[in-house]
């Protein structure tokens, strides 16, 4: 994707939509506000906003603005970090006159009339600073709360930096990011703190969750065990992760009940998971995917895949 053709469209605009994934983590709300702020810094009597729902857990982050359909008349239209159109946060990003796709998941659904994808970024935040530093060129800024926003994306995606997708490029710009001046213990603060009731999930997780000889581990989150724990779906996401420490384990699983679906949250070490991903209504990255499933007896067909998976990796 030729960098100066999103510079130049942004550059044409007056009126500027953004939007990102629904379930928001650091990365889409880090990048979405992230460029939103460049732009904002850039061009100060543009019409910019942020829209989606909000995440309870992260609106220290950043705030959405709430914006008539007729905004949509004669705008461009950004989506981050966002890999098909069904995960698009607020369906009237189709409203606008033009639409770009900025992401770092890989491109199974090709959507808008410019479309940048980096599979080999660690974050589609780490892809707004690399924009960034090659719009600075043409006039572009870049402020403290853009280089906060950015920031707490590429932390977020990278899990601190311990990720595989962390690369050198990943260090450099957060080396650049950290030379601006926001809170960045406030910040890790917001991202990492957990309450007492997220707390005492991840210890029945621990005490609960089952681990096969194939090095797949797995555990069920029903809707009586989140009520018990005063969990609501969303909020596990923060939990996704705890059986990441654990030896022996290749990769896992958690399937939470929702209203009418189970929403899969897949992790790995190593075996690729997203093709298992996609064969349930899901996808994402070789290593960390979502899927979901209707019923109880269908994750079992999830967790034969998955078992396959971690034995043809052992192989």
């Amino acid at each position: 994707m030729n960098l100066q053709q999103i510079i130049d469209t942004i550059k044409q605009y007056e009126t500027i939509i953004i939007h990102r994934h629904v379930r928001p983590d650091p990365d889409a709300l880090g990048s979405q506000g992230g460029l939103a702020e460049i732009v904002k810094q850039s061009f100060p009597k543009k019409n910019v906003y942020v829209t989606g729902e909000e995440e309870d857990s992260l609106r220290f982050l950043i705030k959405m603005d709430e914006i008539e359909t007729s905004v949509y008349e004669n705008a461009l239209v950004i989506v981050c970090d966002t890999a098909n159109t069904a995960r698009i946060s607020d369906n009237r990003y189709n409203l606008g006159e033009k639409l770009i796709k900025i992401d770092h998941h890989p491109n199974v659904d090709e959507y808008g009339d410019l479309s940048w994808v980096d599979t080999g970024a660690s974050s589609t935040s780490e892809m707004i600073f690399e924009l960034y530093n090659f719009a600075k060129n043409y006039g572009f800024q870049l402020n403290n709360e853009a280089a906060r926003l950015l920031y707490a994306g590429i932390v977020g995606d990278t899990g601190r930096f311990l990720f595989p997708s962390t690369t050198k490029k990943t260090f450099q710009f957060a080396a650049e990011l950290v030379t601006y001046e926001f809170d960045r213990a406030a910040l890790y603060e917001g991202i990492y703190n957990i309450g007492r009731n997220i707390a005492r999930l991840r210890g029945y997780i621990l005490q609960n969750f089952r681990q096969s000889s194939s090095g797949l581990s797995t555990i069920k989150l029903t809707k009586e065990i989140l009520n018990e724990y005063g969990i609501s779906p969303a909020e596990t996401g923060q939990l996704v992760g705890v059986l990441g420490d654990i030896e022996g384990i290749k990769a896992w699983a958690l399937f939470i009940e929702e209203e009418d679906i189970i929403r899969v949250r897949l992790r790995s070490r190593g075996p690729v998971i997203n093709t298992v991903a996609a064969k349930y209504n899901g996808g994402g990255h070789p290593l960390a995917s979502g899927a979901t499933v209707d019923t109880w007896e269908e994750t079992k067909n999830v967790i034969d895949d998955l078992e396959q998976t971690c034995l043809n990796y052992s192989k």
